[in-house]
């Protein structure tokens, strides 16, 4: 008989006594969710394990059966739960065909944490169809790999084909008519409920600002996935909980942790212990006691930047705000200048004591904003930065100002994201109406939310925190003396450093936490707090020209909220622009093109918003837009209400791909009725879709496979052609899909805004070995000309050049590819830079057999001077000649030709490079695009 605890803990099946207690909440809720569709029906559970959860069904259904691969796993689960009479456990593999054969139908097949530890996914979904009964109910898990791997970085040896959240849905959706996916992740939390049976779902996470400060954010994390699916619709949960309320499980896993370190502190602390080892404890559970010293600042003799502190007593915040400045890890040189504004306490002795800070004493009390222009006076560096002594400054709050500042010779000055001690958002810029009123932007939100995370022009920024030009300040003479003791002085800054021609930015990745009030208090009717608004009149008699330009009060803010340089406030029109994912540039040349439009639509002026309609992004690439100023709106609750408030100032909407602009071109209709709505095909998909099919057939692929290729097509041409003739304007990338869609959808208008290159210097084919593939491997053009390549492309270039090398580079999450590797190819997989490539490619090859569009990886090559080898429709719609600008062919023979002449051809090689370049600028450069944006935007 095997005992109640007849089997280990592995890591992999989950046994109730396992100290991982996230395993247990994650398992038991899986089979908690599929409890609730088991009453009174037949159940499978495959993969049983232990058999918990096998047990758990069994107490609502009418017969359950555990299939386990493992003896000694089955053994077990028969002598812990074999008390049960309708539950029962059986050996046998999941995927074997002949499973519990004449065991009858089932209505529920359960199969968690299973999914991803065989390789023969197909064979398994095959087991569940053959033994699942009409309309019965399949629930499967599995981890997801973008997070459980690559985020997360989980290598699991025993892990054989993890998946994708969408190679999930498309294995379940090859089996089963209706598919519902769930994201899974153990949470501690708090929960509210109602007693409404349906309604809809509000997800938010907390997260951690500051060492005492917390923000709510909207959305859930995940690591897991979990499939619902049948043949016929399932009413499934928006969202599940399960409740672990007297923290069972967390308290039973702390007192087993706890049980050695109370043991060994008992001893420690015991009088055989004596005081040597009461000292140890104390070292490492010390007594709390109030630290007011001396601050160490790690400062440097030759500065980049001077951060000026002007300071009048509080020493206790200035102690802080010194404190977190040595803590934030500032990677740029800085020196730390304080000005001791006549301190009542002791500020002044406890300053001098402070290495690294550079004491300056006024003679008398100057008041904040003589103290500031004192200090100023006695920085070194190129860079000075104003800091309130009642602010902490947040890691990479510095580098972050520098680099933006740095980055752009425009910009004069820049401002930090204020945030209040508990982690509300206290001003992400500041906003200057007509009548000189001023709002601080974001006020009271969430620091998190997407409008504040863009670097904007805004109208000022709080002087608590903001990097200013050394020789601007100077020229300008720094902080208006008329403004003395303090306010608007910030604010006048701003509009002198812009009239002087500079811009004004803040910087949101610049976060300082400010104690507003610590020095002045927050009541406008006495002590300095009272020059608020007093200054206001000054301010507005000596900026009455520049305010008749600024917006009026009320102005919606996605419109006050951000200038335009060159522009008045009151020219405030919007560009909207959508497509499925965040622009990935390095990773695909879509991305490429729609970055380039994004960046065209920035630097005419506009004022852009780009919303990505599909999964959630890399953060990286979110932070790429953010520093460009462009606002990301992923949320659809932040879509709808920025359509709600600031619709009818939208000039322009581009909606890149078919099923973006199909979701949101009537809803843009509603919202606003002034925006040309205008469709970015892209490529034709149909185009595309159809080539595809007919490359199966021509090769002998499955009839199945190009039957579902064409209705596909026909799909996507109903639905591009209507939205050919439904909005305003259609983009395609080349002449021939203009003319194409002017015989499908006469009438309609159609413009050609294509792929955007800029034309690198002229290059030499000395030195320069390789031969390049580029191109994602998750299209599936890319692969089948990688595939024909190394097949059959290849071996004909060996026999006559036996050395040559050939490169295949691109993304590919299946690592499919990697079987090429050899014989003279090297697949190196996704690169971030492609540029030290391109140094020493003596020439690229496009052998792609079916697509549609322009192809960003010809003009790429051809920009950076490297001839290209392709077949005729890898140069569709780029008027590139054979044998002018590139050599093509449509046959393996003739492609393997054309990379041996370039090989050993140098004449031939500098004419075709001389000769791409020059067409690329011609027919791709910015200003053709700029051109073309500009006719779109009237």
């Amino acid at each position: 008989m095997v005992g109640p605890r007849g089997i280990d803990w592995t890591g992999e099946r989950c046994v109730p006594w396992t100290d991982d207690i996230q395993v247990i909440y994650e398992h038991y809720h899986r089979y908690a969710l599929a409890a609730r569709y088991a009453f009174g029906r037949r159940v499978l559970d495959l993969a049983s394990g232990e058999g918990y959860g096998s047990a758990l069904l069994a107490a609502h259904a009418s017969e359950v059966i555990g299939v386990d691969i493992d003896e000694a796993s089955v053994e077990h689960a028969r002598a812990r739960y074999g008390g049960q009479p309708n539950l029962r456990f059986t050996t046998g593999s999941m995927t074997d065909p002949d499973l519990l054969a004449d065991a009858g139908k089932f209505d529920v097949i359960t199969c968690f944490e299973a999914l991803e530890h065989v390789a023969e996914q197909d064979e398994l979904m095959a087991l569940v169809r053959a033994r699942l009964a009409p309309g019965g109910v399949f629930f499967t898990s599995t981890p997801d790999v973008l997070v459980y791997t690559h985020e997360h970085g989980n290598e699991n040896p025993f892990h054989v084909k993890e998946l994708t959240e969408p190679q999930f849905r498309a294995l379940l959706g090859a089996s089963f008519r209706h598919v519902t996916v769930l994201r899974q992740n153990v949470a501690i939390g708090s929960v509210l409920t109602s007693d409404r049976e349906h309604g809809p779902v509000l997800s938010q996470q907390l997260r951690r600002t500051g060492e005492d400060s917390w923000s709510v954010g909207t959305g859930a994390p995940h690591t897991y996935l979990v499939g619902v699916a049948s043949d016929n619709p399932v009413e499934v949960p928006a969202a599940a909980t399960m409740l672990d309320p007297q923290l069972a499980l967390l308290g039973a896993a702390a007192e087993r942790a706890a049980a050695p370190l109370r043991a060994e502190i008992e001893r420690l602390t015991s009088d055989d212990g004596g005081p040597k080892y009461r000292k140890v404890i104390e070292r490492y559970r010390p007594r709390r006691r109030a630290t007011e010293g001396p601050v160490t600042v790690s400062t440097s003799d030759d500065p980049l930047v001077s951060i000026i502190v002007p300071v009048h007593g509080q020493w206790s915040y200035t102690r802080r705000c010194l404190q977190a400045i040595e803590d934030s890890g500032t990677r740029v040189s800085f020196e730390v200048v304080v000005v001791d504004d006549a301190s009542p306490d002791d500020s002044a002795e406890q300053l001098a004591a402070c290495p690294g800070v550079r004491l300056v004493r006024a003679p008398e009390n100057l008041g904040f904003l003589r103290a500031v222009n004192l200090g100023a006076a006695q920085a070194r560096g190129e860079l000075l930065v104003l800091l309130n002594n009642d602010t902490e400054v947040r890691p990479g709050w510095l580098d972050a100002l520098t680099e933006v500042v740095r980055g752009d010779e425009s910009i004069g000055l820049a401002g930090a994201k204020l945030v209040y001690p508990d982690g509300r958002l206290q001003e992400c810029g500041g906003i200057v109406f007509a009548d000189g009123s001023a709002a601080n932007y974001g006020h009271g939100d969430n620091p998190e939310d997407p409008r504040y995370q863009a670097v904007r022009d805004v109208d000022y920024c709080s002087g608590a925190a903001i990097l200013v030009r050394r020789d601007l300040w100077e020229r300008l003479g720094g902080f208006d003396e008329r403004y003395s003791p303090a306010y608007y002085e910030d604010t006048d800054l701003a509009f002198a450093v812009r009239a002087a021609g500079h811009r004004v930015v803040v910087v949101p990745n610049a976060v300082v936490v400010h104690h507003e009030g610590v020095s002045h208090g927050t009541d406008v009717m006495q002590g300095v707090k009272r020059y608020q608004e007093v200054n206001r009149e000054v301010f507005t008699e000596k900026w009455t020209g520049a305010l008749a330009e600024q917006a009026d009060p009320g102005t919606p803010l996605w419109i006050a909220r951000q200038r335009v340089p060159g522009r008045t406030q009151r020219d405030g029109d919007l560009v909207l622009v959508a497509d499925v994912t965040v622009p990935t540039p390095d990773r695909d040349s879509g991305s490429v093109r729609l970055r380039c439009l994004l960046d065209e639509l920035v630097a005419l002026g506009h004022r852009v918003v780009f919303c990505p309609m599909g999964p959630p992004a890399d953060p990286a690439y979110l932070d790429q837009l953010h520093r460009a100023g462009i606002t990301v709106l992923a949320d659809n609750g932040l879509r709808e209400q920025f359509l709600h408030e600031a619709g009818k100032h939208i000039r322009l909407a581009l909606l890149s791909r078919p099923t973006v602009a199909w979701h949101l071109a009537d809803r843009l209709r509603i919202c606003a009725p002034q925006a040309r709505i205008v469709f970015d095909t892209v490529d034709l998909h149909f185009v595309r879709l159809s080539r595809e099919a007919e490359l199966v057939e021509r090769l002998g692929g499955a009839p199945e496979t190009s039957t579902m290729l064409h209705q596909r097509a026909k799909l996507y041409r109903e639905l591009e052609l209507a939205l050919v003739r439904a909005c305003d304007r259609t983009l395609v990338v080349s002449d021939a899909e203009r003319d194409l869609l002017a015989d499908l959808a006469p009438g309609a208008p159609v413009s050609v805004l294509s792929n955007v290159h800029t034309p690198g210097p002229e290059a030499s084919p000395d030195g320069r070995p390789g031969v390049l593939f580029v191109g994602s491997f998750e299209h599936p053009p890319n692969r089948d000309a990688a595939y024909w390549l190394a097949g059959e492309i290849w071996p004909l270039v060996r026999r006559q050049v036996p050395d040559a090398v050939l490169d295949l580079v691109g993304r590919d999450p299946t690592n499919e590819l990697r079987t090429l590797d050899g014989h003279g190819v090297k697949f190196r997989g996704w690169v971030p830079a492609l540029d030290a490539l391109y140094e020493t490619a003596r020439l690229s090859v496009a052998p792609l057999r079916f697509g549609a569009g322009v192809k960003g990886k010809v003009g790429e090559s051809l920009a950076a001077g490297v001839p290209v080898v392709g077949t005729t429709l890898a140069f569709e719609g780029m008027r590139l000649r054979h044998g002018a600008e590139v050599l093509a062919g449509d046959k393996a023979e003739e492609i393997a030709a054309g990379i041996v002449s370039l090989l050993t051809d140098d004449a031939l090689w500098l004419r075709l490079s001389r000769a791409g370049q020059a067409a690329v600028a011609a027919q791709f450069g910015p200003d053709v695009a700029r051109a073309a944006l500009t006719e779109l935007l009237g």
